[in-house]
């Protein structure tokens, strides 16, 4: 890992992803990418008495841009001189106009390995700010993502509950969650969820689950069967079950034995757990 990408509006969600990544940063050797994105303001819209702004407020649209930008950049420069991350290489990204564009751009730019991203859940007022954003980047990106919604008991990830639809199209995604197991020395605990739905006998799955985790070359793992209503609150509860420090998980659309783990379950489970959670979109 070289690259990791943290985009930050500098609220305390996005300082603690900050916080995250420079842990993976200073274990794994890899430099940090800050990005903000300051959304332009436009004169097409509507002044507190509800009457719709003319042209001649285009300058002042412009002196509000300046100021906006003048903010942004002192508080970036501020995080990226933090002596508590002088031990990684951090450098500022800022960026003017829609925040999920402007991290896609730089992804593709900076040829990004992780990306991290902090995400309020769907009560949390900087949902509108962040969770939107997280949720698309989570849905579409090409790198992986990993989203912290509280600050982890710890980030020396010793058990990594890897959630799978065991499909070969996850062969990628396996090779980052063996490296991840590398760097922390951990144990992976590969779950199958069980719901009403979609029922499979444990004999049946458990053969399956060996000769998957046979073929990815995992080891120092456990097999794991999990019963619940819903695919992602099944893997929420079995990793707190275990004290799971990490949850991972690959999304695709393709159905198959074990069953699909759709975008919209990663979505779910990265706004709900209280556990860090690792994403990748297997693309067909």
């Amino acid at each position: 890992m070289k690259k990791i990408l943290v985009p930050t509006d500098f609220s305390k969600t996005a300082t603690m992803a900050t916080d995250v990544a420079f842990d993976i940063a200073k274990k794994s050797g890899a430099s940090i990418v800050l990005l903000h994105v300051v959304e332009e303001a436009s004169g097409g819209s509507f002044n507190v008495e509800g009457q719709v702004a003319t042209a001649s407020m285009t300058m002042n649209d412009k002196l509000f841009n300046l100021v906006l930008l003048k903010k942004a950049r002192t508080q970036l420069e501020k995080v990226v001189k933090d002596p508590k991350y002088a031990d990684v290489k951090v450098d500022g990204e800022l960026r003017v106009g829609n925040p999920y564009h402007g991290m896609r751009t730089i992804i593709a730019e900076q040829k990004v390995d992780l990306i991290v991203m902090g995400t309020e859940g769907r009560t949390g007022f900087s949902e509108m700010l962040i969770g939107s954003n997280t949720e698309k980047v989570i849905r579409n990106s090409h790198s992986p993502v990993l989203t912290v919604q509280k600050k982890p008991i710890t980030t020396d990830f010793k058990n990594i509950v890897y959630a799978t639809a065991m499909s070969e199209d996850e062969e990628i995604f396996s090779r980052m969650v063996k490296k991840t197991q590398q760097i922390y020395n951990s144990t992976i605990h590969l779950v199958r969820i069980n719901t009403p739905g979609d029922f499979e006998r444990d004999h049946i799955v458990k053969t399956f689950m060996e000769k998957f985790a046979k073929k990815l070359g995992l080891k120092n793992y456990t097999l794991n069967i999990y019963n619940d209503m819903t695919i992602e609150e099944g893997i929420i509860r079995f990793a707190d079950q275990i004290n799971a420090d990490l949850i991972a998980m690959a999304t695709h659309g393709r159905s198959g034995f074990a069953h699909v783990i759709a975008g919209s379950v990663a979505e779910e489970v990265a706004s709900h757990s209280k556990r860090p959670v690792l994403t990748f979109v297997v693309k067909h």
